[in-house]
């Protein structure tokens, strides 16, 4: 078994060689992985953004791959089959917020490349209830950036609720999956980037984008909801003031830069701002057969396994047009 591992927070992964994969316990399975997206989360981990990481720890939570053997009590699923494994890898079941159907306010989770062994391996350990079925016939590479770009930017599009026009501020892996599904939809998309990455705002046109430009421009129409993915806490104002009358803000990051002090008018007639965590595993369920309907097409760059460290420089310096895929 191959896996980059994070020994030290702030520091590169470090390639080791184990001699056989981990042995699933009751209630898990063994996944040979075939591919894992490169999520930014997996850089806040990185860089010590999220407190407390298991170390040493194998990041990675978008993972694609085919079930390797079962533990004791796992019955639904056979070797060979194709699993998907997401961020959110273990809820306790007895908390308030599991009892309540929010079980991604878990308050004793366990989350996979973070608080457990991810996908920056070749094999993974997952519990068989976190763990989906996936196309058999699909390309694993496109599949991965869907197990978290795509699931929190459909839960992400949920809380923005029905309006026409969408904006999206931060025009990376979570963007273009949700993007599409917007366009599906029958809804205006308008496409944020840094000032001056022509290049991501080419690819939202591409996409079907009514219009693209700088989160420092003011669209040309008013939006009635946005949705921030760029971890960057001055968007949110910029965002305010696009916003109509009675409009919502979606922060769909798991990390953020302080949002600086505003006046109250942005805020005010009623416009929110809201924040996504996690997922569930009921958005999950909705949105893969949404995202087979509406045809999204997920823009990969892979790279090796032993180079995950340059893709993670690459989504650090905004160098990518979509996700980055490691395969094993």
């Amino acid at each position: 078994m191959k896996a980059m591992v994070l020994t030290e927070i702030g520091k590169p992964l470090i390639l080791q060689q184990r001699d056989v994969p981990p042995t699933p316990q009751a209630d898990e399975i063994l996944v040979e992985i075939e591919a894992c997206a490169v999520c930014r989360t997996d850089l806040h981990v990185v860089d010590g953004d999220l407190k407390h990481p298991k170390l040493p720890l194998i990041p990675g939570h978008e993972i694609v791959g085919r079930v390797k053997a079962c533990g004791a009590g796992v019955s639904d699923l056979k070797p060979g089959v194709r699993v998907g494994i997401p961020w959110l890898g273990h809820t306790c079941g007895c908390c308030s917020f599991c009892q309540n159907h929010q079980e991604n306010l878990c308050d004793h989770p366990i989350f996979t490349g973070y608080t457990r062994d991810g996908g920056f391996a070749t094999h993974t350990i997952a519990d068989r209830h976190y763990a989906f079925e996936l196309d058999e016939d699909a390309d694993p590479v496109a599949l991965a950036p869907l197990l978290c770009a795509g699931l929190i930017g459909w839960r992400s599009l949920k809380k923005a609720g029905e309006g026409r026009t969408i904006g999206i501020y931060g025009f990376g892996a979570a963007a273009h999956i949700i993007a599409q599904i917007c366009i599906w939809q029958g809804r205006e998309v308008y496409a944020f980037t840094r000032s001056g990455d022509t290049q991501a705002q080419d690819f939202a046109r591409e996409l079907g984008a009514t219009w693209a430009g700088s989160s420092e421009e003011d669209p040309p129409t008013k939006l009635d909801a946005a949705i921030i993915f760029a971890p960057v806490g001055a968007l949110v104002p910029a965002a305010l003031k696009a916003l109509r009358k009675g409009g919502r803000i979606v922060c769909g990051g798991i990390h953020m830069s302080d949002i600086p002090q505003m006046p109250y008018s942005l805020l005010w007639e009623e416009r929110e701002v809201v924040s996504v965590a996690n997922l569930t595993r009921e958005d999950a369920l909705e949105f893969f057969p949404i995202a087979k309907q509406a045809g999204v097409k997920t823009h990969c760059i892979p790279y090796r396994l032993e180079d995950a460290n340059t893709a993670l420089e690459d989504l650090r310096h905004g160098r990518l047009s979509g996700a980055a895929v490691l395969i094993p």
